[in-house]
């Protein structure tokens, strides 16, 4: 529109506002306009609102439809429109009140599809072969190929460089470029760049949707990605490869066709792509942590949850989705005292769902000026709110992990990190230090930005933000406020090494990015990740009569199943119980 951003046309996402009174036309999250509903439920600003992308059905755009559709019987006025590429069109508009359809056809070229004749037993190997063979017999032309995850990615562009050395002389040069969103931005940008070969852009499936590479004729497709998969038992969610959807693999093969006719390599028999792939992706809210759905959910108004009108209520499909997600989420909220025993929102409950975040980090962000830590708990939150602000490159593992040992603290991750912001303050947010330091500078300014908005929420509620003294006490402070969020999250040390979830009896390892050394009886962690083990991430040691003191009811030993762990509190329980008498 050849306009100022910010002016006409504007933009809002989490921590960011880029508009003023002048704004006709305004991008956002949807996460973002679903905050905007707890203050104004009828959207009464908006004329028209377009939901893209919605085959992605995130945990926000779920809801969004929801109250959208409510909004939609009382405001007669109100234009939506819902657009997607690989959409099932009827079941929306069966749930949109039977809403009209119009199918625009895509200006893509011609794909052809391939399937193996047999099913492959090691898909990374056989993409490598795949693409070599590519580069060997096709006409020129870049190639996507499609990955689960960072190690998978680096560790394939690694072989495909050692294997291409052979064959430039005849064929030409093979250049692999990783893609993922870890990387670098300098990294990522070198896949939109031209260089002097055939690329090979290795993705995760950001390149799915969500950008075009110029250039690309084949797509190599193994037929996996990584998926979030929550577990209510156990109140974490983890990264799973999982195989994709039809609708996922129509939309890989479609990106062989944007410049030219293309070809499509699926690494998988046509059998299993007809009988054995889900026709569309599982919506995030089957597979996801709702608390902070229920959370503004109640703030907006919603008074009977199970009654709202989802279009895939949570707990109604797959094998591990069971109906106590909500149940779990409910009770989380009971236990930080944000619903009553009516299941009715309270006053702290309001004050949590103001914040943009998860109410653990809410909680944890609530209660710190209690423990006089109120600056040390912003800092942490914001910083565990960015992408890892800790780079490891490939080639340069050694120097990185000593520089990352520079900033290492002795009672856990989380003092880390604050170390880490501290430092980037000190040396006036300079990028080269940054570089030098091997620490992601973008990733550290974003979290400045977060860390002074969410100070600004601390204010509104009247939140002091006092501090607690001696280097000691503030340590055992911070991690003792953060503990209070996540008191869920605790594990018990056990025999070489492993650890017990405390609640569910779950045996863990750290993940060896921790600084802990493994020593430490009792830990709280802000991740569970399963790849080769069950592992837990960005961990610090805590004291166990902190659960009994922050979370009496959670640990009460008659909930917590027979373990160490279990007579480990029992121990404490009984000497708190003498001291008293």
């Amino acid at each position: 529109m050849d306009v100022e951003l910010g002016e006409e046309v504007g933009y809002s996402i989490r921590f960011e506002e880029c508009t003023s009174d002048k704004t006709l036309l305004k991008y956002m999250t949807d996460g973002m306009l679903l905050r905007e509903a707890m203050t104004d439920p009828l959207l009464s600003r908006y004329s028209a609102i377009i939901l893209d992308e919605a085959h992605d059905r995130t945990l926000a755009t779920d809801i969004l439809m929801g109250l959208i559709k409510g909004i939609c019987r009382k405001r007669r006025d109100l234009k939506v429109v819902v657009m997607s590429a690989t959409l099932d069109a009827e079941k929306f508009q069966k749930y949109f009140d039977n809403a009209p359809l119009m199918s625009v056809p895509g200006r893509t070229f011609p794909v052809e599809i391939y399937y193996t004749k047999q099913v492959e037993k090691d898909y990374v190997e056989a993409a490598v072969k795949t693409v070599l063979q590519i580069h060997k017999k096709e006409p020129p032309g870049d190639i996507l190929l499609f990955l689960t995850g960072e190690d998978e990615i680096e560790e394939t562009c690694k072989n495909l460089r050692i294997s291409s050395v052979e064959l430039e002389k005849q064929y030409g040069p093979l250049v692999p470029l990783p893609l993922y969103s870890n990387l670098s931005p300098l990294e990522q940008a070198k896949i939109f760049q031209n260089c002097n070969g055939r690329k090979v852009v290795a993705s995760t499936n950001i390149a799915e949707t969500s950008l075009t590479i110029d250039g690309i004729v084949y797509v190599v497709d193994p037929g996996f990605s990584k998926q979030k998969v929550y577990h209510p038992r156990m109140r974490v969610e983890s990264l799973l490869v999982s195989p994709i959807s039809k609708a996922s693999a129509q939309q890989r093969s479609g990106r062989a066709g944007r410049t030219r006719p293309g070809k499509c390599y699926r690494l998988y028999t046509e059998k299993v792509f007809q009988e054995e792939l889900e026709e569309q992706t599982y919506p995030e809210i089957l597979k996801s942590n709702i608390a902070s759905v229920v959370l503004q959910l109640k703030k907006i108004g919603v008074e009977n949850l199970i009654k709202f009108d989802f279009m895939d209520p949570p707990g109604t499909l797959g094998p591990n989705l069971a109906p106590e997600t909500m149940m779990r989420a409910l009770e989380m909220l009971f236990y930080f005292g944000a619903f009553d025993s009516q299941g009715n929102l309270t006053e702290y409950g309001s004050l949590m769902a103001d914040f943009p975040l998860d109410p653990q980090f809410s909680h944890a962000l609530m209660v710190s000026p209690k423990f006089n830590c109120a600056e040390e708990v912003l800092t942490i939150v914001a910083v565990l709110n960015v992408p890892p602000v800790f780079v490891r490159p490939k080639n340069n593992q050694r120097k990185a992990d000593a520089a990352k040992s520079r900033f290492e603290h002795e009672h856990g991750d989380h003092l880390t990190l604050l170390n880490v912001y501290n430092s980037y303050i000190e040396n006036d947010c300079n990028p080269k230090w940054c570089f030098d330091n091997f620490l992601n500078a973008r990733n550290l300014k974003q979290a400045v930005n977060i860390r002074s908005q969410l100070k600004r929420y601390l204010s509104k509620h009247g939140l002091g933000s006092n501090n607690a003294g001696n280097y000691e006490q503030l340590s055992r402070n911070v991690r003792k406020a953060l503990c209070a969020g996540f008191y869920m999250h605790v594990a018990h040390a056990g025999k070489a090494g492993v650890y017990t979830i405390a609640k569910d009896d779950l045996k863990v390892v750290l993940h060896p990015s921790t600084c802990l050394k493994g020593k430490d009886d009792w830990v709280m962690y802000h991740e569970f990740v399963l790849t080769s083990k069950q592992y837990i991430r960005t961990c610090s040691k805590i004291e166990p009569s902190w659960l009994l003191e922050l979370a009496p009811s959670y640990y009460s030993l008659n909930n917590i199943p027979d373990s160490d762990a279990k007579r480990a509190l029992s121990k404490i329980s009984k000497k708190k119980n003498s001291k008293r008498k």
